[in-house]
């Protein structure tokens, strides 16, 4: 058959990209891992441009599985590799192989199902056109090539009535647990080993704290299906010790199937400037810029808000504020699901020193934003509760940088971030600000803060 130009190319690209990877490291799982082999082969040569454009090509590139023919550990039947995790799939658990940039910092996450059957038929799902090939080495008997790659692995019988579905939402993980008509979903329990801690956010998410940094499940979705139709049954993780978690649902119909979906959000990123230096620019403040909330909406994109001194940091085209403000600036991110790219991006500040400390956002995808201003110039909009600093007097036009001079403000960008729904200073004589925020089904705010 034929190829076009675009398909050679495309295969070129996955070739060396999976190049990239394999030098990257080359994960084995033993039956007691507690670490990541790494293996390498000689170096290639490439210009840090075509590096970099190979790497974010690669790591837009869906999420797929191959399966195990002798690349891998013999437990191993399946393994899925993406942008700084590899993901190994036994007959007993999930093993997850996290690298930073710095190969020598890896965490390695063992999710195992209590209590399943170790006999659950293992079986490749939805099989895609691409193969991978394995060329490692000067020993063609080493070589693996023609490996099938599948769109889901699928564990049949993983306890009495109840399947397991692993899958890729793009680079995002995600995993179903289909319940038959009559089974007993609360029979399911996930023990985790390579995280310090569990927790259960605000939010329902579990939030898994390790070495190289958070790992966060979304509150699943649970559902059955009705006429074509999800209906959503209400409930949640449970947990049931240290480093053990259950599923709470709802009642439900016993008599059709239930799917319980949670994701794992496995990217992670940068987001700065080059320039974060000081309040009004002066370095004995030393480098700050940081984000200090998050929320995802139903869509599962990510909201940042922070403080950043930065000049360069980065904005998008059409966003409510493009340029710096002066001193700090507050700022508002949205990140597509995959993390991948920047949806919209703003400052949020006036000219002396302003901080973003608390998100939330609405069904319609209006952020709700909440901080600290001592900036009397900070922009906010007509017929709003508070438009003017309640402190406008000395010494906050002489020391800006006074802690007396703080207000807190409450901000609501649209869904688009390049325009305020509204914008308003909340604060009295004294110094006060703004820490959590959050926003109810009718579209109030709440604001929790200080005075």
């Amino acid at each position: 058959m034929a190829t076009t130009p675009r398909t050679r190319f495309f295969r070129i690209l996955v070739c060396v990209a999976l190049i990239l990877s394999l030098l990257t490291f080359n994960a084995a799982v033993s039956p007691g891992l507690t670490s990541v082999t790494v293996a390498t082969a000689a170096p290639l040569s490439f210009d840090t441009a075509t590096r970099a454009r190979v790497n974010a090509t690669y790591g837009r590139l869906p999420l797929y599985f191959e399966a195990n023919q002798g690349q891998s550990d013999p437990q191993v039947r399946f393994l899925a590799r993406g942008g700084g995790h590899t993901l190994f799939l036994t007959p007993t658990e999930a093993v997850l192989v996290l690298t930073k940039q710095d190969p020598s910092l890896q965490t390695v996450l063992r999710m195992t199902f209590m209590g399943a059957s170790p006999q659950a038929q293992i079986m490749g799902q939805r099989e895609v056109t691409g193969k991978v090939n394995y060329f490692l080495g000067n020993d063609p008997a080493k070589w693996r090539t023609n490996v099938p790659t599948y769109a889901a692995v699928r564990y049949e019988g993983l306890y009495p009535g109840v399947d397991l579905v692993y899958y890729g939402n793009n680079q995002q993980l995600e995993y179903d647990l289909v319940v038959a008509p009559g089974a007993d979903p609360s029979q399911i329990a996930l023990s985790f080993k390579g995280a310090d801690r569990l927790e259960l956010d605000a939010n329902g998410d579990l939030v898994l704290h390790t070495a190289t940094g958070a790992i966060r499940q979304h509150k699943p979705v649970i559902y059955q299906d009705v006429g074509g139709h999800q209906v959503a049954i209400p409930g949640g993780y449970v947990l049931q010790g240290a480093h053990r978690v259950g599923f709470q649902v709802a009642a439900y119909d016993e008599s059709r199937p239930l799917v319980i979906d949670p994701m794992i959000l496995l990217y992670s990123t940068y987001l700065g400037g080059a320039n974060a230096y000081g309040l009004d620019g002066d370095k004995s403040y030393g480098v700050f810029e940081g984000s200090s909330g998050v929320a995802v909406d139903t869509d599962r994109n990510a909201y940042v808000v922070g403080t950043t001194g930065s000049t360069d940091f980065p904005t998008t085209r059409g966003a409510f504020q493009t340029t710096f403000g002066g001193g700090a600036d507050a700022f508002v991110t949205k990140l597509n699901p995959s993390g991948s790219g920047i949806v919209y991006s703003t400052y949020l500040g006036g000219v002396r020193d302003d901080s973003g400390s608390g998100i939330a956002v609405d069904v319609d995808g209006n952020a709700y934003v909440t901080g600290a201003t001592v900036s009397t110039d900070f922009p906010t909009t007509s017929g709003a509760f508070q438009i003017i600093h309640s402190i406008a007097y000395p010494p906050c036009d002489t020391d800006p940088l006074s802690w007396i001079c703080l207000d807190a403000f409450v901000v609501k960008l649209n869904p688009g971030g390049s325009g305020l729904v509204y914008s308003t200073y909340l604060g009295g004589v004294g110094p006060d600000a703004g820490y959590g925020i959050a926003v109810d089904a009718s579209g109030q705010a709440y604001v929790t803060g200080d005075s």
